[in-house]
C-alpha cells in the first residue's frame, strides 16, 4: 500500500495553463489569437465557391489555365497556414476541446473544398499533347511549368474518367487489409503481463516489449520475446491472409495503371530508377561480414556463448549520465554544427533560444517530438524534453535540422516548390545527428563514454540502413512472388523471411523459429516500398556530413543548396547538386565503410 508521503513524491504533469511561456512556442508567426485564425477560416470558406466558375476553362489558353493555378496556389497558402496552426494548437493539449473542435470545422472546410477542386487534374491532363507542349512553352505559365510537367508525366498511367471513377470508389476497399491489420495490431493482440523486476510486473506491449528488449537481464528479455511472439503466432494465419492481401491490392493497382510492377509504381512519383533500389541491397549485401562481426563483438562484450534477436538491443555500454538543460543542450548543439557556418548557427540559435520550440511535456500534450514548417511560420519544434535523458539531446539535434530544412527552402523557393518531398526529408536532419555524435565522440572524457557513442552511432546505421534495406528486400520479394503468378501463402512468407534473417545476421545469430514471424508484424510492410528511404535517407546524410566536414567553402555551399532546394528538381538532381549520387552505390557504401570502422574501434574499447 502507498504511503500519503510517497504519493505526495509523485512529480504530476502541469496543466497547460501553468506551463512558462518562455517554454513554449510562439504561434504568432502564423496567427497572434485564435480569433485571427477563425477570420482567415471564414474568409477560406468564402474563397470554395469561387473555385466552380473555372471548370471547364482551364484549356481555354495559357492565361486562362494561369488565372487557375494562381487562385489555386492562393487558397493553398492560406489552407497551409491555417492547418499548421490549429495542428500545433491541438498538440498542446489533445484533450482541449476548443482546440479539437477548431481541427474539425478545418477539416470540413478542407473537405469541401478538395471535392470543389476535384475537376482540376483530369482537365488538365487531358489536354492534348500538343497543346500542353504550347501551353508549357507559354510566358503566363512559367512559374508552374515544373509543377504542370510533373502532372502530365502520370498521363501514360491515368485512365478514362470512367475507370479513374470506378479506383476513385474502390478506394475505402483498398485500405481493407491496412485496416485490419492496424484493428489486430493495435487492440485485437493482447500480450499478457510481465515481471520485469522484484514486485514491478508490466503489461507486455508493442512499447513496452522495446524496453524489454533492453533489460540487462537475459532472461526478461528471453520471456518478453517468446511471450510477445506467441501471440502473433497464435494470429498467423489471419496476419498472411491480411499481408497477402496487401501485396495484391499493390500489384493489382500496378497492372491497371500499366507500370511494369508495383515497386516500379511506387518508385514513379521521386522519378527514382529501380537501380537505387537494387543498389541499395546489392551494397548492403557486400558489407554483411561487417554486420555479423559487429553481432559478434555484441556477444563476446555481454560474455554470452550465443546471440538471439533478444540480445540485440540491451546496451553494451550503460547509459553514460549526463545531464543537460536546454540551454547546455542548444549549446552543445550548435557547437557541434558549427562547420555549417555562422548564418545556419545564428538562425539556429534564435530558434532553440527563442520561441520556435515547445520544450517540455504537460498534461494532455502530444507524444514524442516533430518539426513542423511551413512557408510563412516558423519552423516550430515540439518536444517531450527531460534535461537527464542523453538521447532527447539527439532529438533536438535531429528536428533542428528538419526545421533549418523547412526555413531554407521557404526562404528560397516559391510556394509551390518550398516544400521537400519524403525522399530527402531525413537526410538534413540526420546529417545534424551526425554531426553532434561526431562532437561529442571527439570529447569524450574516457572509453568508456567514446564506446557509448560508437555503440550508439553502431546501432543507429544498423537499424536505419542495414536493417532497413532487410526489409525493403523482403518487400521486393514478396511482390515478386504475387507478380509471378505464385502464392504467398504463410509457409511462403516465413520461408522468404528465413533466408534474409540467416543471410543478414550471419552463422554466428541463433534464429528462433518465431522470429520468422517478424515478417508479419511490421507495420511498413503492408504499405509497401517507403522504408528504402530510410536506409537512402542515412546514407546519403552520412556521405553528405563526411563531405563537408573534410571539405571546404564549395562542399558547404552546396550542402546548404540542397537545403534550400525544396522540391525544385527531383530528389536525386536536388542530391546529386549538393555532390552525392544515390543512383551509384559509392553513397551507400561509404557509409557501411564507417560502421565497419567503428566495429573495429568498438571491438578494441570493449
Amino acid at each position: 500500500m502507498t504511503s500519503t508521503a510517497e504519493k505526495s513524491k509523485v512529480k504530476k504533469l502541469p496543466p497547460r495553463s501553468k506551463v512558462k511561456a518562455d517554454d513554449t512556442w510562439d504561434l504568432s508567426s502564423l496567427y497572434p489569437t485564435d480569433a485571427a485564425w477563425e477570420k482567415d477560416l471564414v474568409k477560406f470558406e468564402g474563397m470554395i465557391p469561387k473555385i466552380t466558375p473555372f471548370k471547364g476553362t482551364l484549356a481555354d489558353s495559357p492565361a486562362a489555365m494561369a488565372k487557375y493555378l494562381t487562385f489555386d496556389e492562393g487558397m493553398e497558402k492560406l489552407g497551409e497556414r491555417l492547418g499548421t496552426y490549429v495542428f500545433l494548437r491541438t498538440s498542446e493539449d489533445t484533450a482541449d476541446g476548443k482546440s479539437q473542435e477548431m481541427y474539425l470545422r478545418y477539416s470540413n472546410i478542407m473537405s469541401k473544398a478538395g471535392q470543389e477542386g476535384a475537376f482540376a487534374r483530369p482537365e488538365i491532363m487531358a489536354i492534348p499533347a500538343a497543346k500542353m507542349k504550347k501551353f508549357l512553352a507559354a510566358k503566363e505559365l512559367s512559374a508552374y511549368r515544373l509543377l504542370l510537367e510533373r502532372l502530365i508525366r502520370y498521363k501514360p498511367h491515368t485512365l478514362s474518367a470512367s475507370e479513374e471513377r470506378l479506383i476513385a470508389m474502390q478506394s475505402e476497399m483498398s485500405e481493407a487489409s491496412n485496416q485490419i491489420f492496424g484493428k489486430l495490431n493495435d487492440a485485437d493482440l493482447k500480450f499478457g503481463e510481465i515481471q520485469i523486476a522484484p514486485g514491478e510486473t508490466i503489461e507486455l506491449s508493442h512499447s513496452s516489449f522495446s524496453r524489454c528488449l533492453e533489460n540487462p537481464d537475459r532472461k526478461i528479455r528471453k520471456q518478453a520475446f517468446h511471450q510477445y511472439y506467441a501471440e502473433f503466432s497464435d494470429h498467423a494465419n489471419t496476419l498472411a491472409s491480411t499481408l497477402n492481401a496487401s501485396v495484391q491490392r499493390d500489384v493489382y493497382y500496378a497492372r491497371a495503371r500499366s507500370y511494369p510492377s508495383a515497386l516500379e509504381s511506387s518508385l514513379f512519383g521521386d522519378n527514382v530508377p529501380i537501380s537505387v533500389y537494387t543498389n541499395l541491397i546489392d551494397t548492403v549485401h557486400r558489407y554483411l561480414p561487417s554486420v555479423h562481426r559487429y553481432v559478434d563483438v555484441r556477444r563476446r562484450a555481454l560474455k554470452l556463448k550465443d546471440v538471439h534477436m533478444y540480445d540485440t538491443y540491451v546496451p553494451i555500454v550503460s547509459e553514460i549520465k549526463m545531464k543537460h538543460t536546454w540551454a547546455q543542450a542548444s549549446k552543445v548543439i550548435l557547437k557541434s554544427l558549427e562547420p555549417l557556418g555562422s548564418e545556419y548557427c545564428g538562425v539556429l540559435e534564435k530558434g532553440l533560444l527563442g520561441r520556435w520550440c515547445d520544450k517540455y511535456e504537460n498534461k494532455g500534450k502530444r507524444s514524442g517530438a516533430f518539426s513542423c514548417g511551413s512557408f510563412f511560420g516558423d519552423p516550430y519544434i515540439l518536444m517531450n524534453y527531460q534535461p537527464d535523458v542523453l538521447n532527447h539531446v539527439f532529438t533536438l539535434a535531429h528536428e533542428a535540422g528538419h526545421s533549418m530544412h523547412s526555413y531554407y527552402s521557404a526562404k528560397h523557393q516559391p510556394f509551390v516548390y518550398y516544400n521537400y518531398t519524403i525522399f530527402v526529408a531525413e537526410v538534413a536532419s540526420t546529417f545534424n545527428e551526425e554531426l553532434l555524435g561526431k562532437h561529442l565522440m571527439e570529447h569524450a572524457r574516457d572509453d568508456k563514454e567514446r564506446a557509448y557513442f560508437i555503440t550508439r552511432e553502431l546501432d543507429d546505421i544498423r537499424a536505419t540502413l542495414v536493417r532497413q534495406t532487410m526489409f525493403a528486400e523482403f518487400e521486393k520479394i514478396i511482390h515478386d512472388v504475387v507478380e509471378n503468378g505464385e502464392a504467398l501463402t504463410l509457409e511462403r512468407i516465413k520461408g522468404e523471411y528465413r533466408k534474409l534473417l540467416d543471410l543478414y545476421f550471419g552463422k554466428g545469430f541463433v534464429v528462433d523459429p518465431e522470429l520468422e514471424l517478424e515478417s508479419l508484424r511490421i507495420p511498413h510492410f503492408y504499405r509497401a516500398f517507403y522504408v528504402y528511404k530510410y536506409a537512402t535517407g542515412i546514407s546519403a546524410a552520412i556521405a553528405l556530413s563526411q563531405r563537408v566536414l573534410s571539405g571546404g567553402k564549395k562542399e558547404l555551399d552546396q550542402y546548404l543548396g540542397f537545403l534550400k532546394a525544396g522540391c525544385s528538381k527531383f530528389p536525386l538532381d536536388i542530391l546529386r547538386d549538393a555532390g552525392v549520387d544515390m543512383e551509384k552505390p559509392e553513397p551507400v557504401a561509404a557509409a557501411l565503410k564507417r560502421f565497419d570502422e567503428l566495429v573495429t574501434e568498438l571491438d578494441e574499447l570493449v
